[in-house]
């Protein structure tokens, strides 16, 4: 069931950036997508993650990787692990996918479109080793909260598709985004919280955080 608001309202997590594409991140785009490319598709199959990776290892959801330095550089630190990126930002993909081949990545997919719909109509259960969500969207304004990304339906969801010991590391530099998640978490009663912080390349959004000065704050939960 998609995450709706009444009978068919849906509420969208996410907002699209605009910006320009460049020539470079629109030609990785269209030239590396059909190999490395998955579109998100509600009427889709469930992936086959195997065939998606071409071998049977464990594999991370990342959801909302920015310009993508921060995933390249982790799937190039963690080669035995494969990533799935997920993000709406085009630019963003063909940013991530010129890293992948300059790189030359074999363990890295991206994704294009929801994460919610990713998540609810295209992964099976238990088919993820960890979940990742680094400085998502922390809608600041109250009325704009039920938007944000973390909430009950996204942890019940998420318990599905991870398996037994499983990793959802969400990071934000909103203290009261921070805490709401681990509210949620801790009301779910499959995750165990307070786990420790595994590493992880810093992101664009938390360079900016850091020098402005405001905190950066790891919640970090396993599946029972």
């Amino acid at each position: 069931m998609p995450l709706t608001v009444g009978p068919s309202a849906p509420i969208h997590t996410f907002k699209r950036r605009g910006g320009r594409i460049t020539g470079g991140q629109a030609d990785a785009r269209a030239r590396l997508w059909p190999a490395y490319g998955v579109e998100v598709d509600v009427d889709g199959p469930v992936l086959d993650l195997e065939s998606l990776f071409g071998r049977r290892a464990p594999v991370v959801l990342e959801i909302g990787f920015g310009m993508g330095e921060a995933t390249a550089a982790m799937a190039a630190a963690q080669p035995e692990i494969d990533v799935l990126a997920v993000d709406v930002h085009t630019p963003g993909q063909g940013a991530l996918l010129r890293l992948v081949e300059w790189e030359a990545l074999t363990n890295v997919r991206v994704a294009d479109g929801d994460a919610l719909a990713l998540l609810d109509h295209q992964l099976g259960d238990g088919s993820l080793a960890e979940v990742r969500a680094f400085f998502p969207d922390p809608w600041p304004k109250r009325r704009h909260w039920k938007r944000r990304l973390v909430g009950p339906r996204f942890a019940a969801l998420v318990a599905q598709r991870l398996a037994p010991g499983g990793r959802l590391h969400v990071a934000t530099d909103w203290p009261h985004y921070a805490e709401q998640v681990r509210r949620v978490l801790a009301a779910s009663e499959v995750f165990d919280l307070d786990q420790p912080v595994p590493w992880r390349a810093q992101t664009r959004f938390e360079a900016q955080a850091v020098a402005a000065g405001r905190a950066v704050h790891d919640v970090v939960a396993l599946r029972r």
